[in-house]
């Protein structure tokens, strides 16, 4: 082996291990200055009590000052989380009631926070699965969400097993149907819950593609009748 060789790896592995180190070091130079700076402007102020033989240890001082900037950051933190539970929704309920209040704007607005609302993350789960089933007439077919797999008592003064399938109007799904069907006539489907709300916002724009088939495209789906002459 030779002496260039030898060197250059020397090189190589120096390099290396400074690319290792190089992010710790300047971690532990960003957390003193942040200790220094934080702790040590505050330390007479949150250690006042403690004797001044113990407060003034170079020893210590290292101790005192990461424990004053602990607290500093807690209290950072819980000034946060008032401001965001308080402040938040007193300033948050004014803006929204400004907004309500422009004409046009707001009942766009009132519109668009139904929808999140009504499928939000609390109220999707309302929908267990989506289904299809014949409506408005046979031979039509409409996309419902299943919302109950009992009939109660529908189903009781019906003798049928019942189910509870909402079909939403397109493309504001706050509004639709509640329908009572028979088991048999809501069929489940393997789309998402989350698909088949993107499906009936879209207007049918959006397909979801059922897992493992690929979407056939129709070149001519009319094929159109003789032409007259």
């Amino acid at each position: 082996m030779s002496d260039k060789t030898t060197l250059a790896r020397l090189r190589t592995a120096f390099f290396t291990g400074l690319m290792l180190l190089a992010p710790l070091a300047v971690t532990l130079i960003v957390f003193e200055w942040l200790v220094s700076q934080v702790g040590g402007t505050f330390r007479a102020y949150f250690f006042f009590w403690v004797p001044a033989e113990w407060l003034g240890n170079p020893r210590l001082g290292l101790l005192w000052d990461m424990l004053a900037t602990a607290i500093v950051l807690l209290f950072v933190t819980a000034l946060g989380i008032v401001s965001h539970w308080v402040l938040g929704r007193y300033f948050g309920g004014f803006a929204e009631r400004m907004v309500q209040g422009i004409p046009g704007i707001g009942a766009l607005y009132n519109t668009v926070k139904q929808i999140v609302q009504t499928f939000g993350g609390e109220n999707r789960a309302a929908f267990s699965k989506v289904v299809l089933i014949e409506f408005p007439r046979p031979g039509c077919y409409a996309i419902g969400f299943l919302t109950n797999n009992f009939g109660g008592e529908a189903a009781q003064r019906t003798g049928l097993d019942l189910v509870s399938v909402f079909v939403p109007t397109t493309p504001n799904p706050t509004s639709g149907f509640l329908l009572l069907l028979p088991r048999t006539e809501a069929r489940e489907l393997e789309m998402s819950v989350r698909d088949g709300m993107k499906f009936i916002i879209s207007g049918g724009s959006v397909m979801p593609v059922p897992p493992g088939s690929t979407p056939v495209a129709v070149a001519n789906p009319v094929s159109p009748g003789p032409v007259s002459r």
